[in-house]
């Protein structure tokens, strides 16, 4: 099962997730300056980034935003990203955040388990019902693709819905229960579900109660760096180093912007980001 490759992933590289969330502003000027097209800009970055990082990183996650920002070009750069990783036999995370009625669903997951955009695991938002997410369990039957559903995220406005009392309890843990229900049907061998769930760095009030409470659903935990969780935070959704993967964009593709000599030793600040990372978690090799 996809779970358990991404499991031994983490075991073997760190909990570190690569946000390849890509601005034109990020990218340094000698490449724009190289290439031409949108599209072989964006993607020069990105493979940039994952050259220099690929052993030392579990799984990558592109923020399909950034990429429809620039249209048409955006979105072959997203394709190409993705087949580029896909050689490497590296992970990947299609941040799409999709959830919609049953019809339109059925047609976002071909979209993005199949095709083009075709990634390993999917971000969903399940607060439309869970039959927004049920049309994708057809891929999670056959192992090889999985899903994060979000849960409890990392934003302030999370608190606006997601905290809401629903008899006596967070709505949050009302989705984290049905989640885990149906997560039963799509066990790993790791002890991990394809089904999993999104829960903010940020937040650590409830962190270890939720850890408890949902020990066989991984997590992908944003808001590590730039929004503000640190190691300590995060490692509280960990189970003995793994059960969950910690996503950074800006702190680790634009790391090379701190220092004087950044575009001359790019890889080198790079690598030195996702190390730092990984430490301040408690990765140990």
């Amino acid at each position: 099962m996809i779970i358990d490759k991404l499991y031994e992933e983490v075991q073997a590289k760190g909990n570190v997730c690569i946000g390849l969330d890509t601005h034109l502003d990020y990218i340094p000027e000698d490449i724009k300056l190289k290439y031409i097209d949108i599209d072989e800009i964006i993607f020069r970055f990105n493979k940039k980034i994952i050259d220099c990082t690929e052993d030392i990183t579990a799984i990558y996650k592109l923020q399909i935003a950034y990429y429809e920002a620039y249209g048409i070009k955006g979105l072959i750069a997203y394709k190409k990203t993705l087949e580029y990783l896909r050689s490497l036999k590296s992970l990947t995370i299609g941040d799409i955040k999709r959830g919609d009625i049953q019809s339109t669903a059925d047609m976002y997951a071909k979209g993005h388990f199949e095709g083009d955009f075709e990634v390993d695991f999917i971000t969903l938002n399940p607060y439309m019902g869970f039959d927004s997410i049920t049309p994708y369990f057809k891929y999670l039957d056959k192992g090889n693709k999985g899903i994060f559903v979000l849960l409890r995220t990392s934003n302030p406005g999370a608190k606006d819905i997601e905290y809401l009392d629903v008899n006596g309890e967070k709505l949050y843990y009302h989705i984290g229960n049905k989640l885990e229900e149906l997560g039963t049907k799509y066990m790993g061998e790791s002890g991990y579900s394809l089904i999993g769930g999104v829960v903010g760095g940020t937040h650590t009030d409830e962190a270890i109660e939720i850890r408890e409470r949902y020990k066989n659903m991984y997590f992908l935990i944003p808001g590590y760096g730039a929004q503000g969780a640190k190691g300590q935070d995060v490692n509280l959704y960990l189970n003995n180093g793994n059960g969950g993967i910690v996503n950074s964009s800006r702190g680790i593709i634009t790391a090379y912007k701190k220092h004087e000599d950044g575009i001359e030793n790019f890889e080198k600040y790079t690598r030195e980001a996702v190390l730092s990372m990984r430490e301040d978690i408690g990765y140990e090799e």
